[in-house]
């Protein structure tokens, strides 16, 4: 502080915060007392503007707005500034480079995607280790050499040009693939001649959330967009009024057949599949990011048919699985939280004619597919995969034997063919590539990985343990046979809990330097996930987020109170909407934890969706729009939650200058509010990587260098090895 001005807005922040507490019942408890020693950094100095909004009758202080624009000259500097700060830090970490190098060579490894055929063609991808972008391949059969079809790493020199989707034409000669630069949602769309590998001349552009649907004469497909955005604004700028067009190939994108949107619905998204027998389009309508949507379909057979909705509301969620003639097999949790299969006859569509063909069950249905005429289902019971076939009528045919604990991938194809690829991972299994003989249930290995570790020197348990609320909630700890119970395990806990996505194993070479390291590896299955269906997704949204930060303390809790690790050791970590769960887990309990990594999160929980696609986010968190709402969100949230003067853990957030999924601003105004919060010594650092976005895409050489700095950060801050490094400071 250098003004008088600057001391009374921080006052002034300082006093609605705790106004806020006490209004809305905070634990005001929670703010500790301090070392007398002070932070250890010197932090560059942030400005605070008198910037306040008022909320339904309460003013909350935003001092940090200005760092919103991400192309004023004032927040570009404030950036140079903490990443000069961060750097120098991390430089003076004596493991960081050992951390580097050996995270290189356990890269190193062969990586495959799940083969897909089309036209008589199979394709797959494959990164020969420490290409920054995996290549596409192709070829005619399994014995045949692959051929290049695809190479993303000649695109950029620096691989931040990703490919971020694909789709082959139904005769096998036309690839439509979508590209992404620097980790932009923002995709364009090109067509490539497999014979000759070239390019056509139709290009795309302004395409986003968007699949890709050929009709089967691959004369055009399908795709979906959004008008044409301000260049200068195009990472920030809301992103409503999608639209589904069909592009016809030889054209320009103006002349391009607008199929469906609605003018009266800037919030509804379209997807457009088209079946395998070509004959229908099936549009799915979503509002937000809730497993809720509508269906349409339009009969392509018959010119200038109309678009018919065939479920026109938004009760349930319907993922079409393969139509049979008129007959449409879905499946939902209509009437059925953990989802089950039901068949729709469009030429009788009402509800009452409605067949189920798979009744729900006790574990999760996580994917479906039609393949040798028989039902392929993926379930998940207890956040493990289990793979299971029916007849189309929904007798079960056979459970296919997988190789142990972990997840499976893939599992698509077509209702003629008989044979199917699959991945399979755990935490301490390389993502292995299996072929499915869907006549016998038999699996053999396609391709498999070797990594320069020794699985038999680990171990995965499952942990069941009990919420704030009494709720029996999942975790997976992963570490080194003979893990000695005393307290002193270096350990990073991981979660997620939103938006129906569920955490399950899988293999990650950073996650096993962790553990080379001597660190516990430690994932929460929180409620807001969808491991045990939809209720259990519910049991973590809106008015009960609140039961998302509560899991994930309770793990901690259960970690320390069984010696697995203590709070000195206790690092917590997450992404996305993990970040947020990171940033409130840390103002909620800063003295539970040693560490904190809160990654591209959303910090600002009352303006999140004023920008690109965080409106969509209203399903999950409510908005501070809504009175009752915005109480909860403001409990919770975690830049107004943090408290001048408290004691926080060592923090490390991390985001992208490109994240125009959770705009970089949520990550800037927290670390500067967390700065000026910090009391104790432990720092509380910003890195801010450059042409890179939310994480999809990113090279490889950009996750080696920000895992070296996130385990480099604390091996230094959980004290696993060499001295700290000496203090350091910024200044802008």
């Amino acid at each position: 502080m250098n003004n008088s001005n600057e001391i009374d807005m921080t006052l002034r922040h300082a006093t609605l915060v705790a106004l806020l507490a006490a209004a809305f019942g905070a634990n005001t408890a929670l703010a500790q007392s301090c070392p007398a020693k002070g932070p250890s950094v010197t932090y560059p100095v942030t400005k605070k503007v008198d910037q306040t909004d008022n909320y339904h009758g309460t003013s909350v202080a935003d001092p940090y707005r200005w760092l919103e624009d991400a192309n004023s000259a004032e927040t570009k500097e404030w950036v140079t500034a903490q990443n000069k700060l961060t750097q120098a830090y991390l430089a003076q970490i004596p493991q960081r480079a050992a951390i580097r190098e050996r995270l290189t060579k356990l890269w190193n490894y062969e990586r495959y995607s799940v083969p897909g055929k089309e036209g008589g063609r199979y394709f797959y991808t494959r990164n020969d280790g420490l290409q920054n972008q995996s290549v596409l391949y192709t070829l005619k059969t399994l014995a045949d050499t692959p051929r290049v079809l695809l190479d993303p790493n000649t695109m950029s020199s620096d691989g931040t040009v990703a490919l971020a989707g694909m789709e082959v034409s139904p005769d096998g000669k036309l690839l439509a693939y979508s590209v992404a630069a620097s980790g932009s949602d923002w995709n364009e769309i090109r067509v490539r001649d497999i014979a000759t590998g070239t390019d056509l001349e139709d290009h795309i552009k302004w395409v986003k959330f968007s699949s890709t649907a050929w009709t089967k004469d691959g004369k055009g497909f399908f795709y979906s967009r959004y008008d044409e955005p301000k260049e200068s604004t195009k990472l920030a700028d809301v992103n409503y009024f999608q639209k589904l067009y069909f592009h016809r190939l030889g054209t320009p994108q103006s002349s391009d057949t607008l199929v469906y949107d609605r003018q009266d619905q800037k919030e509804w998204g379209f997807g457009g599949s088209t079946t395998d027998d070509g004959r229908y389009l099936v549009i799915t309508t979503t509002k937000g990011t809730a497993p809720k949507n509508r269906v349409s379909y339009k009969d392509l057979s018959k010119a200038d048919s109309k678009v018919v909705d065939l479920v026109d509301n938004f009760e349930a969620g319907y993922n079409l699985i393969d139509n049979v003639g008129s007959v449409f097999y879905f499946s939902t949790d209509r009437n059925a939280p953990k989802k089950r299969i039901i068949a729709i006859d469009v030429s009788k569509p009402a509800e009452s004619n409605w067949k189920e063909i798979v009744a729900e069950g006790a574990d999760t249905l996580a994917g479906a597919d039609i393949i040798n005429n028989q039902l392929v289902l993926k379930y998940l019971k207890d956040a493990q995969s289990v793979v299971r076939v029916h007849d189309l009528k929904g007798k079960l045919v056979r459970e296919i034997k997988l190789p142990g604990i972990g997840s499976v991938g893939g599992l698509s194809g077509k209702r003629g063919e008989s044979e199917t690829f699959y991945s399979f991972t755990g935490f301490t299994t390389p993502t292995t590539i299996y072929r499915l003989n869907l006549k016998n249930g038999q699996s053999t290995v396609f391709r498999q990985p070797k990594v320069d570790f020794d699985p038999s020197q680990y171990e995965t348990r499952q942990q069941f343990y009990t919420s704030k609320d009494g709720t029996k909630v999942p975790m997976f700890i992963v570490s080194k046979k003979g893990l000695k119970l005393d307290g002193q395990n270096p350990t990073y806990l991981y979660g997620y809990g939103g938006f129906n996505i569920s955490m399950t194993p899988g293999f990650s070479p950073a996650n096993l330097a962790w553990m080379e390291m001597g660190g516990v590896y430690v994932v929460a299955n929180l409620r807001g996930g969808g491991e045990y269906g939809e209720a259990w997704h519910q049991a973590g949204t809106k008015l009960q987020k609140q039961n998302v930060f509560d899991d994930f303390i309770g793990a901690a809790e259960w970690l320390v109170a069984n010696k697995v690790t203590s709070p000195s050791k206790l690092a917590i970590g997450g992404g996305s909407n993990g970040g947020l769960l990171v940033g409130a887990a840390m103002t909620q309990r800063p003295e539970l934890f040693g560490a904190a990594l809160p990654a591209v999160g959303v910090m600002d929980m009352l303006r999140f969706h004023k920008f690109t696609i965080g409106w969509a986010w209203t399903s999950d968190y409510g908005s501070s729009e809504n009175p009752d709402e915005f109480k909860a969100l403001v409990k919770y949230s975690p830049l107004h939650n943090l408290k001048p003067g408290s004691c926080y853990p060592a923090t490390m957030v991390t985001t992208a200058d490109h994240d125009d999924r959770v705009v970089p601003a949520h990550s800037f105004k927290f670390a500067a509010a967390a700065q000026a919060a910090q009391a104790g010594a432990a720092p509380v650092l910003i890195r801010i990587e450059t042409k890179a976005g939310h994480g999809a895409g990113k090279p490889t050489t950009k996750q080696i260098e920000e895992v070296a700095d996130r385990w480099g950060f604390l091996a230094r801050e959980l004290k696993m090895g060499e001295a700290a490094p000496a203090a350091v400071g910024g200044s802008n």
